[in-house]
């Protein structure tokens, strides 16, 4: 395709880049071009890499830029430099694949060569794949609810949090939701942590029972929030903090402090105004690893909620094999009655 450009270098430390076909237009609308892009990974590169840096990461790829069909990358692409270092992971039915574990910036220029705009790290570091460091909220807005509403359950999962004593750092999800990081003691496996972010989400339910949900199926959800706990199960992720989402306006998955929040309009955070919103305000998530926090709080509620209230496993994603103690993985309405 004509008007694309001679690739270009960079120098990103001690490495050369090569982009090529620099001006193809990854966003149309706005017309912002593969370099941008590029440009833009390079100018966030200190914060992406605190967020994602030693954790094995699938690349979301969009070659033909966002009007074109993306595909999730889970293993090193083919023909990558040799320092793209890689982690092994194993996925739910045992296979295993060796992932991008981005440990310098120039690998964020390379992926963003590849048509790369989101960057979606496992929840745990190369050194011990398989405990997670970091448990994650999902606060996902239905059809008819927005970010306004998202952020209203947010401001309640941090209560939540801290009576578990824990302490969240909230972003844009880049879309209407809203994700809240912990960082974790690597102490627990995937299917504690999981069963924490369960019991937390069942808190924040009760708090406020006309605003939020952990349905797993939509027909029961009433058009509220839902709290994603399967985003907490093995080979689930979210995009990253500064990672570029494939939406129209090029927005960006921003981090933002609690008193930022409620203030925020997630279309402000895009690939064209975050680098200079990074300059004035530094990153809002810079302390996040200072301390890591612990799951007994909450794992002591999701064994009350089984104890006392008969609530327990809840049911996991289409694709994962039948795991113990999971109810039947059938919606409410389909489900043939017992006896």
């Amino acid at each position: 395709m004509a008007g694309r450009g001679e690739a270009v270098e960079y120098q990103v430390g001690d490495r050369v880049v090569r982009v090529s076909n620099p001006d193809k237009v990854y966003f149309p609308a706005r017309g912002i071009t593969k370099r941008q892009v590029v440009e833009y990974y390079l100018a966030v590169a200190e914060p992406l890499l605190r967020a994602v840096g030693e954790r094995p990461t699938t690349l979301k790829r969009f070659p033909d830029g966002v009007s074109g069909e993306p595909f999730y990358a889970k293993r090193v692409p083919r023909g990558a430099p040799e320092w793209v270092q890689t982690a092994r992971i194993t996925f739910p039915s045992g296979r295993t694949a060796d992932e991008v574990c981005p440990t310098e910036p120039a690998v964020f220029a390379w992926a963003a060569n590849l048509g790369t705009l989101d960057f979606h790290p496992w929840p745990v570091r190369r050194s011990d794949v398989d405990h997670p460091d970091e448990l994650r909220i999902d606060v996902d807005p239905s059809d008819s609810s927005g970010f306004g509403d998202a952020v209203r359950v947010a401001l309640v999962v941090r209560e939540v949090l801290a009576d578990a004593g824990l302490t969240g750092y909230p972003k844009t999800s880049g879309g209407r939701g809203v994700h809240v990081l912990v960082r974790i003691r690597p102490e627990w496996d995937f299917v504690d942590v999981r069963h924490a972010v369960i019991a937390l989400g069942r808190e924040v339910e009760r708090r406020v029972p006309d605003l939020a949900t952990i349905a797993w199926w939509k027909e029961e959800r009433g058009g509220r929030v839902f709290l994603d706990y399967n985003q907490a199960a093995r080979d689930r992720t979210v995009a990253s903090s500064w990672s570029v989402r494939g939406t129209p306006r090029a927005t960006v998955s921003t981090p933002l402090t609690w008193e930022q929040l409620p203030e925020a309009d997630p279309d402000d955070f895009d690939v064209l105004t975050v680098p200079d919103w990074l300059a004035g305000h530094g990153d809002p998530h810079a302390a996040i690893d200072d301390e890591a926090f612990g799951l007994e709080t909450a794992l002591e509620w999701y064994a009350r909620d089984e104890r006392d209230h008969g609530l327990g496993e809840m049911p996991y994603p289409p694709d994962y094999p039948k795991m113990p103690g999971e109810p039947k993985r059938v919606q409410p309405s389909r489900a043939r009655p017992e006896g």
